[in-house]
């Protein structure tokens, strides 16, 4: 993942705000340590930290069209370049550099454009010959943005709160599937898929069609120049895609060039359900695999670096981010720049274990297009910026826009958990990929029940941080929580001591704004915890 910050419209001595632009952007040089770029135009500024995955000669950024009149700085993949050179024949395209066709898009299409683009993105495209720009961010929001206004009238985006946090007036998250034009100075929503509405879906259930939706998925987002693997936890998500990967590697620009043999990572806590799950998968895969073990007070001593970076105080994303952010670490010392993973079927598929209380399938896919538009809150946001603090990019087949189409388009019936005719959770994916003939995982891989990831590192992690936040925390504290934080008061110690160091990296109120609160249970959104009364 790359770092954006683009500065426009400000009115400051352009000299002092050139070097404030930079020192900002260097906050964000963790995401992109492979290069710096600066561009200036007028009173517009737009720079880029550079992690190098496609075209590492000769893709640095900004990028421009032919005669330089259009300039983009963008942070992301875009899969389907290769079939979009094709419609701008007409244009000559600087670079190898998957994102270098948006500028020539732009020149076009326009502002239409965006829904072209078959991928993860957020950019920010500046028409110098105008002084007008737009932003816009992916679908699901893949990747992190922000945007802030500043009292001199200007407009700052930036790839996380540490970019922008100290020089806006007010700062929010950039909404996904959104464009941000100047020339309306307004959002406008570009991604509108017909699950968004959340009428109920009918398609009949076919398991083929899923299975080759991700397969496709998967498949494409091996376009890579540098050293790659998979996250593999053990659990049916990441098992998946680490067989999908394994199973169509060959022939593909990755293995043209690093080979055929793939490499798969895990996390946990010595004795953690993952790792022994982990091991079995990659040994049926035959996969290299690499396994890390950290120790409670590994993941204790890390999490002010965990909130620095994953810029949230939600409780269950840092218990999440924190093994992930370890991780990235060692994968990265390892030469390995991208990695596949897993994140978003249980979203999509209503995997998380409360979907059982659904009470007809018309909730349940209600809950379904809740969650995932909330995604980039959550996993999306866990899963870019905890990878993302050591220059590593994290790919993710199941939030591929046709796939989220094919599953979304299902009938919720089939989705459904029913115990009574053997359908667990997530039952039409893993009936998708049960091949007696060519297996893609072992049966009890296949079957294996869902374990949230900061369990399934080692059950003893929750309890550590609990014990920590009690050392920290006292009960007048807690009692006087809401007078302190008036925000998503926190309603456990645990809570009171991730807003604290929250509040100390971000105090304004707007940092408070970006993170979700509200009721839930195991991962619900506020609306099902009315399935049961016991939940409410």
């Amino acid at each position: 993942m790359c770092g954006i910050l683009a500065v426009l419209g400000c009115s400051v001595d352009s000299q002092a705000k050139r070097v404030r632009v930079l020192e900002l952007s260097r906050r964000l040089k963790h995401r992109g340590p492979d290069w710096s770029g600066l561009y200036q135009h007028a009173d517009c500024y737009l720079s880029h930290q550079r992690l190098a995955i496609v075209d590492p000669a000769s893709g640095d950024q900004p990028l421009y069209n032919e005669n330089k009149s259009i300039v983009v700085t963008v942070n992301g993949e875009i899969y389907n370049h290769e079939e979009l050179r094709k419609k701008l024949r007409n244009h000559k395209i600087r670079t190898c550099s998957d994102c270098d066709v948006i500028s020539h898009l732009y020149e076009e299409y326009g502002e239409n454009f965006v829904d072209m683009l078959d991928g993860m993105f957020s950019f920010v495209l500046l028409d110098t010959r105008d002084n007008s720009f737009i932003a816009a961010r992916d679908a699901i929001g893949v990747t992190s943005l922000y945007i802030g206004w500043g009292r001199d009238g200007s407009v700052w985006i930036s790839s996380e709160l540490k970019g922008l946090n100290d020089d806006c007036e007010h700062f929010e998250t950039f909404p996904p599937g959104h464009l941000y034009s100047s020339k309306e100075a307004g959002f406008k929503r570009w991604y509108n898929p017909i699950w968004f509405s959340e009428d109920i879906p009918s398609t009949p259930y076919d398991p083929l069609v899923l299975r080759r939706a991700l397969e496709n998925a998967v498949i494409k987002r091996l376009m890579t120049d540098v050293p790659f693997g998979v996250l593999l936890s053990g659990g049916l998500d990441s098992s998946l895609v680490a067989s999908i990967t394994a199973r169509y590697l060959t022939g593909t620009r990755a293995a043209k060039h690093w080979g055929t043999q793939l490499h798969s990572f895990c996390v946990g806590l010595e004795g953690s359900p993952d790792l022994k799950a982990a091991r079995e998968v990659a040994d049926f895969l035959g996969t290299v695999h690499h396994e890390f073990h950290f120790t409670v007070q590994d993941g204790i001593d890390a999490i002010e670096d965990v909130i620095y970076h994953i810029e949230t105080y939600d409780v269950t994303t840092i218990r999440a981010s924190t093994p992930m952010f370890l991780m990235a670490r060692k994968i990265k010392s390892l030469g390995v720049k991208m990695v596949v993973s897993g994140e978003g079927a249980d979203e999509i598929f209503g995997g998380y274990l409360y979907f059982h209380k659904a009470p007809n399938k018309e909730e349940f896919h209600r809950e379904s297009c809740r969650k995932i538009k909330a995604l980039h809150m959550y996993d999306c946001l866990r899963a870019n910026k905890a990878t993302s603090a050591w220059g590593l990019e994290v790919r993710v087949p199941f939030l591929d826009k046709k796939f989220i189409d094919v599953a979304m388009a299902i009938d919720p019936e089939w989705k459904m958990i029913k115990h009574n005719q053997g359908r667990i959770e997530k039952w039409v994916l893993r009936r998708a990929f049960d091949d007696e003939q060519q297996p893609y995982l072992p049966k009890n891989v296949l079957y294996r029940q869902k374990e949230q990831f900061s369990d399934g590192v080692g059950y003893s992690w929750i309890d550590g941080l609990k014990a920590h936040a009690d050392q920290h925390v006292t009960d007048k504290m807690i009692l006087n929580a809401e007078h302190i934080f008036p925000q998503n008061t926190p309603t456990s110690k645990e809570a009171y001591y991730y807003r604290t160091i929250f509040e100390r990296f971000f105090p304004q109120n707007s940092a408070c704004l970006t993170v979700p609160g509200g009721p839930s249970i195991a991962c619900s959104t506020a609306k099902a915890v009315e399935w049961d009364a016991a939940w409410s």
